[in-house]
């Protein structure tokens, strides 16, 4: 297939511009050379073959001109930068090289230069580079107060422009104390000591010098600290009880239980508890909930607004739902919910369990029926949408989960559009010799404004070439006319058929799996070592090869049919061990066996509650889209035209609790 693309890629270059395919192949070679030579900074290497690509008009020159000025942008002149963004106008690489450019500025504080450049940059995704432009622009004397706040409270990361930006605010009094100090406990509570101690240090030097020393061992600052009479003792008093939580929630507990409760003010413990009571909850333990409660009351004492991180809350949530021995808290699960930001309690997942909470506090409300109401017009909300909460949301409300109808497929028109947009012609290209990640930012980057009839044809056109995560990703951004062909491709049928069936494991959850997995590229590797389709591990494949006896080296991973036959064995194998739970096995995948067996102790939970408190978010987010996509599947594998789904609810189960007993034996060696 691989080899297929690029022939057909080096004809599309050869028409562009004018050559063989034989001459545009080492033009070709010459481009993946040139990225070779940027990873290795070999600057006279790159010099040459920038000369030769513009010089022979290829049509991937632009690159390497991006890579040969990005790799001496430290000593590179403005002259030299507006004379590539004149070349290259309106292309990816210009916006990118100005992303760099302006990273650049801010290193070298020339806060002229970005208040000229930042209104020109397209994307406006870098977080640091919006920290630089609004240092800029209060520093010319701009009232930038509302968003340079809201900024450096969003920074992820402790990076330069954000810091920078912090200090500037705090010595310009638009930042109070107050607020570095909430700064450090959402830095701490997000497991970003470097931040944390930056925000400490604006309140004074010691601060951040005692910020650094707490964050490293907090018992042993914890034990030290005699003294707590001023707001800043008081205040690293709780940074050192958050960290302690991250690692020991119990020895954290129980600091607070035998002093720091009555030693720091009530909204400062409720901070500490609710730290507690989110480590708590990650680990699944039975009193996150109490802990969660015991926050909220003193809160509630010291006449505050819960303001803690919306993950914060959201594990209160899920807390919650485990409570009781699998019988929620549902006033608890609304409370959490309320307290989250606007947009959080929009998503889906809490429009859904407000809704059931709201359900199931009707009957014991003062307007039963009002109440009633409210939650099925929030469920109303979430049917159509094309994810787990809007599936079970249609069948709670008695509804199938209906497919939206075909749309008229693109024109020729349409398609000889997309066949001609250079942006997408250049990403085809790079993806077909090898170049993957700027290909798909190539990519992204044009479908940037386009309509719903553009975005099919453009997806059409990735489907065509069997270029399948552009094939998905970009039919997945329609909002009116949803091609579920485009969304959920059944690509190597036959091949994953024959698996089904020699396997046992059903071709619509293999499909789902390996959708989330791979988007169905058979090279995809990951930062980890998982290769192809179905993403096994070389341990994994070789440990499954030995017990299907079959030769296996490990070059044979990537090997699309080896890939298939080694990854459903092992799936069948996981499904085996979890009784054929699809939920249980599908967190095994993700996340290895023995994570899952220890998820599912405690008590027996309704399964979505159960998947909705998967500890890691990644896995969390991957076990409810592979049950999503494998309902979907299993309407587009039964019928040529399905107008809906069966029963997501049925795939689930009813329940997730302990291994039943002796009678299912573990198998102690599955990876």
């Amino acid at each position: 297939m691989a080899a297929r693309a690029l022939r057909l890629a080096s004809l599309a270059v050869a028409l562009l511009i004018g050559v063989g395919p034989a001459q545009a192949q080492n033009g070709n070679d010459a481009i993946v050379e040139a990225r070779q030579a940027f990873i290795k900074h070999d600057g006279n290497r790159l010099g040459a073959l920038r000369a030769t690509a513009l010089a022979e008009r290829h049509p991937l020159a632009m690159w390497v001109d991006y890579w040969q000025l990005n790799n001496r942008l430290f000593a590179a002149s403005s002259d030299e930068v507006e004379a590539f963004y004149k070349r290259w106008n309106g292309t990816y690489v210009e916006d990118r090289l100005r992303n760099d450019w302006l990273l650049e500025l801010g290193r070298r504080r020339d806060w002229k230069a970005i208040a000229a450049d930042y209104p020109r940059f397209r994307m406006n995704d870098d977080r640091e580079v919006s920290c630089y432009a609004l240092l800029a622009d209060q520093i010319a004397g701009k009232d930038v107060r509302t968003a340079a706040r809201a900024a450096w409270f969003n920074q992820r990361e402790a990076d330069d422009g954000c810091a920078l930006l912090g200090a500037a605010l705090y010595d310009a009094k638009l930042l109070t104390e107050a607020d570095a100090w909430r700064r450090a406990r959402l830095a701490v509570d997000a497991n970003k000591p470097k931040a944390a101690q930056l925000a400490a240090a604006l309140v004074s030097p010691r601060a951040g010098t005692d910020a650094t020393d707490l964050l490293d061992k907090p018992a042993r600052y914890l034990t030290a600290l005699t003294v707590t009479r001023t707001r800043q003792d008081k205040e690293l008093a709780t940074l050192a009880l958050m960290r302690l939580a991250s690692t020991d929630p119990d020895a954290a507990a129980a600091a607070l239980n035998a002093k720091w409760e009555l030693l720091l003010p009530p909204e400062l413990a409720a901070w500490a508890w609710a730290a507690v009571a989110k480590q708590a909850a990650m680990k699944l333990l039975p009193d996150a909930s109490d802990h969660y409660q015991r926050a909220a009351l003193l809160a509630g004492k010291a006449v505050m607004e819960i303001d803690w991180a919306d993950d914060t809350l959201a594990w209160k949530a899920r807390a919650a739902l485990r409570a009781n021995d699998g019988k929620p808290r549902w006033q608890q699960v609304v409370q959490a919910i309320n307290a989250m930001n606007p947009s959080e309690q929009r998503d889906p997942t809490w429009v859904y369990w407000k809704a059931r909470a709201l359900q199931a506090l009707a009957k014991d409300s003062a307007e039963p029926e009002a109440m009633t109401a409210q939650a099925q017009e929030m469920m109303g909300t979430l049917v159509g949408q094309l994810n787990f909460y809007g599936a079970l949301a249609a069948e709670d409300l008695g509804q199938p989960i209906a497919l939206p109808p075909l749309p008229a497929p693109p024109t020729d028109t349409e398609r000889q559009a997309a066949a001609r947009e250079p942006g997408l012609v250049r990403a085809l290209q790079l993806i077909a010799i090898g170049l993957r990640n700027e290909g798909v930012r190539e990519w992204n980057f044009t479908l940037r404004g386009m309509d719903d009839r553009a975005l099919l044809a453009a997806a059409q056109l990735a489907c065509d070439r069997e270029i399948w995560d552009r094939c998905i990703n970009t039919s997945d951004r329609t909002r009116t006319e949803i091609n579920m062909a485009q969304r959920f491709p059944t690509p190597f049928r036959k091949e994953m058929q024959a698996r089904s069936r020699e396997s046992g494991v059903d071709a619509a959850y293999m499909y789902g799996l390996i959708r989330q997995e791979s988007r169905f590229v058979t090279d995809a590797r990951s930062a980890v070592g998982a290769s192809g389709l179905m993403q096994v591990m070389p341990a994994t494949a070789r440990w499954t090869a030995r017990k299907m006896g079959v030769p296996f080296s490990p070059d044979m991973i990537t090997d699309r049919d080896t890939n298939l036959k080694i990854g459903t064995q092992y799936l069948r194998l996981v499904l085996d061990d979890f009784e054929g739970s699809q939920v249980l096995a599908a967190a095994a995948y993700n996340a290895g066996p023995s994570r899952s067996r220890r998820w599912r102790e405690g008590p027996k939970l309704e399964t979505a509650v159960w998947a909705e408190n998967v500890p890691f978010s990644e896995t969390r987010d991957y076990v409810k889209k592979v049950m999503a996509n494998a309902t979907f599947y299993a309407a587009l594998l039964a019928q040529p035209a399905p107008t809906q789904a069966p029963s997501l609810k049925a795939r689930l189960g009813n329940q997730i609790g302990p291994r039943p007993g002796p009678e299912t034996p573990l198998d102690k060696e599955l990876p």
